[in-house]
């Protein structure tokens, strides 16, 4: 058994043209918002957008939103590299029903988590409310990818570097993890993207990050200008952390061989169990266990005020609307994923790293450059769902590429390289062979994206058909107006549905890395 690196392209050294087309139409689709933004922004001129950059408020945001960046990334690479290590690498107790617990904190909408912690601590406001908030709800992505890359981990590597004299901390960081790397820092990047985009948390803890300051001006319409100024200045922002990213990720390594692979070999914590184990349960009990007891002191208090029909019909609403996105957002995200893994060209590299920006975008300019296309070419869809489905493909479309990249990386090339020697086509290799070892992480990556279009708030907010109305847009509303009583029915039922696709994505993850003990 060994290793092999996948190669940069399939036979023929070119990817095709038809899929290099789609996968360029899906790209231009979620790059739709910038032709609003660079409209709005330089409508006054060149001079006053390099008056607004200039300004002394602009680095004061500047210096707070990477102050929240930095904080919250670097919390969630420590919590999700050393979680998957703990359930994958060593013999804490109960590593199988951990594993899933420590995905379900991703259920939580960032903006409820936040309203929660303040209604019990009101002075847990300003950065280190956000820093708490956004770094309980992130660090699971940074944990499931790392999960996920310790599987493809050869444990000879580690056996190899113990024999040459390293052990412990030596093998961890200089072989298990520098193998992880790619996937640690795909993570880190979605973790920095989405707090860069995250509104509602920010919002609710009254810190000042662009998402804010750009949806008080855009609610306002007082300087929509300087607001756009703000979005493209967040726009560099994203784009250097995706290049950022793509330096620092190296090749993923797959394992060809016959047979299943052979389980790394399980580290004994002695002494640490115990403090290891309760370093586990305090994160889960800051981010389940204290939010839900929240929960529960809104159902209680004033008496639970529930319209029992229009409650069926935001969760009926938030249910199909999602369904349908992420349906939408895997197809569309599967050529690229496929481009990025199998042909790692200059221009399938740059076509990936254009997909993500959108993601780095507040959802509240996303929405409202949607709004300012449906108004002027998609009138007919205007407030209607398939408006608000290609708002959220348009913004939730990274999310899958990165999952199904991954899933397709860690399919060898070489098997579809014999099944093409046994005289099938290279369309129906990768659809028996390549397709079927990367289902489980298709649908991974259709249940994260499932699972954002639950919670997510200001596309919906803005863009949501007339007359339908969803979970969050109902849960903001009351929420907004410390209605609390009124807003528990659907902050309940939203954490409910939304841990069913989480736990599901959990579980296959757990499985997918080899997590053994119950």
């Amino acid at each position: 058994m060994g290793f092999a690196r996948p190669a940069r392209t399939r036979a023929g050294g070119r990817p095709p043209a038809l899929l290099t087309l789609v996968a360029a139409a899906v790209v231009a689709a979620t790059l739709v918002p910038l032709v609003y933004l660079f409209e709005r922004a330089l409508g006054r001129g060149a001079g006053f957008v390099l008056d607004e950059l200039l300004q002394p408020r602009t680095a004061l945001l500047i210096g707070r939103s990477a102050a929240l960046v930095l904080l919250v990334t670097a919390a969630c690479v420590v919590l999700g590299v050393g979680f998957a290590v703990l359930v994958s690498r060593t013999d804490v107790p109960g590593r199988r029903f951990l594993a899933v617990a420590l995905t379900l904190p991703m259920a939580m909408p960032s903006y409820l988590v936040a309203f929660l912690w303040i209604s019990l601590f009101p002075w847990l406001q300003g950065l280190w409310g956000s820093v708490l908030v956004l770094t309980l709800v992130s660090y699971p992505l940074v944990f499931l990818t790392t999960l996920a890359a310790l599987a493809r981990t050869d444990p000879a590597q580690e056996e190899v570097a113990r024999s040459l004299g390293h052990h412990g901390w030596s093998v961890l960081f200089g072989v298990t993890l520098r193998s992880a790397r790619p996937a640690i820092t795909a993570g880190a990047l979605l973790v920095a993207l989405y707090v860069l985009s995250d509104f509602g948390a920010v919002a609710a803890m009254r810190y000042e990050a662009f998402t804010w300051v750009i949806y008080g001006a855009y609610r306002s319409g007082f300087n929509p200008s300087r607001a756009a100024v703000l979005a493209l200045l967040l726009l560099v922002f994203a784009v250097a952390l995706v290049v950022a990213e793509r330096l620092a990720r190296g090749r993923a390594d797959a394992r060809v061989g016959s047979g299943s692979p052979r389980p790394a070999a399980v580290i004994s914590l002695g002494r640490w169990r115990p403090v290891a184990t309760a370093v586990a349960v305090a994160v889960l009990l800051a981010a389940i266990a204290v939010p839900l007891f929240a929960l529960s002191d809104w159902l209680s208090a004033g008496g639970l005020r529930w319209d029992a029909q229009q409650w069926w019909d935001a969760l009926a609403a938030t249910l199909w609307l999602s369904a349908i996105a992420a349906v939408v957002s895997t197809a569309a995200a599967l050529p690229l994923g496929v481009l990025a893994a199998r042909y790692r060209t200059p221009n399938t590299r740059l076509l990936e790293s254009a997909s993500y920006v959108s993601h780095g975008l507040p959802g509240i300019v996303v929405a409202i450059a949607m709004v300012s296309l449906g108004v002027l070419l998609l009138h007919p869809i205007y407030q209607r769902a398939p408006l608000l489905i290609l708002a959220y493909a348009v913004l939730l479309i990274p999310l899958a590429v990165g999952s199904v990249r991954a899933a397709v990386e860690a399919s060898p090339v070489r098997l579809d390289e014999v099944a093409q020697s046994l005289g099938r086509s290279p369309v129906q290799a990768f659809a028996s062979v390549t397709a079927r070892n990367a289902a489980p992480g298709i649908a991974a990556a259709a249940a994260l994206v499932l699972l954002t279009c639950m919670k997510e708030l200001p596309v919906t907010l803005l863009l949501h058909p007339t007359g339908t109305d969803t979970l969050a847009t109902r849960l903001w509303a009351h929420s907004f107006v410390s209605d609390y009583s009124s807003a528990a029915p659907y902050a309940v039922a939203l954490v409910m549905f939304a841990a069913i696709p989480t736990a599901a994505l959990g579980i296959w993850t757990t499985r997918a890395g080899g997590v053994r003990g119950g």
